[in-house]
């Protein structure tokens, strides 16, 4: 059994908050709730700070958020690239300009490859609206609604080389209504999922994890 800790525990040692680069592609709501939890607890409380903002795309509201708070950001756009092995290579080497302890990547909707993996495999955190294993996929809302499931909600996991099979860290559970439909259920599911992410970066950070086999232990 292999055990990984990427982060010390916490302890007189553990001295500076951890360096976050969040990685968007929409309108950065959950990049907003871990700048709200450090600006009400401060970074050395929370453990961490989000020292950049990248993105997969200009225009988007989760780059204005950034900019707001006074953030330095980057774009990598897929289409810039030959391939998508250099996209990635691009993407590794501007997070990488940040030193980031971890990479969250929050809402970003798009997979990174072997180059990305292999510097910051890990401690890559995702966020992922439904209980994993159950729904996977860009439509884990619609489908556990199409499949008739009483309960769902989100799930915060190491991204791996799937598509969103990594080592799951915490769930919310939310239930599923008679009345719902996919985006009022969405919502609920988001709401869960914020607060969620929220503290488990917080988590992560002050106190350290490993990950042994499929199972992440945080002290």
């Amino acid at each position: 059994m292999t055990v990984q800790r990427e982060l010390p525990r916490k302890g007189p040692a553990v001295a500076k908050a951890k360096r976050l680069v969040v990685l968007v592609s929409g309108s950065g709501t959950n990049l907003q709730a871990l700048l709200d939890a450090v600006a009400e607890h401060g970074a050395a409380a929370y453990g961490a700070e989000v020292v950049a903002v990248g993105a997969d795309r200009t225009g988007i509201v989760g780059l204005e958020r950034a900019e707001r708070a006074g953030l330095p950001t980057f774009v990598c756009r897929v289409r810039d690239h030959a391939t998508r092995e250099e996209w990635d290579r691009a993407l590794a080497d501007a997070t990488a300009a940040y030193e980031p302890d971890l990479v969250i990547s929050a809402g970003f909707m798009k997979i990174v490859g072997k180059e990305f993996l292999a510097r910051f495999g890990g401690r890559t955190v995702n966020t992922h609206p439904a209980l994993l294993p159950s729904f996977p996929g860009a439509h884990g809302v619609r489908d556990a609604l199409a499949y008739g499931a009483k309960v769902t909600g989100c799930t915060v996991h190491f991204v791996d080389d799937g598509v969103d099979t990594g080592p799951i860290i915490a769930q919310g559970v939310v239930e599923i209504r008679a009345e719902d439909d996919e985006s009022a259920l969405h919502e609920r599911i988001k709401e869960v999922e914020r607060a969620l992410l929220v503290e488990v970066v917080g988590r992560l950070a002050r106190d350290g994890f490993s990950i042994e086999g499929r199972k992440v232990v945080i002290p």
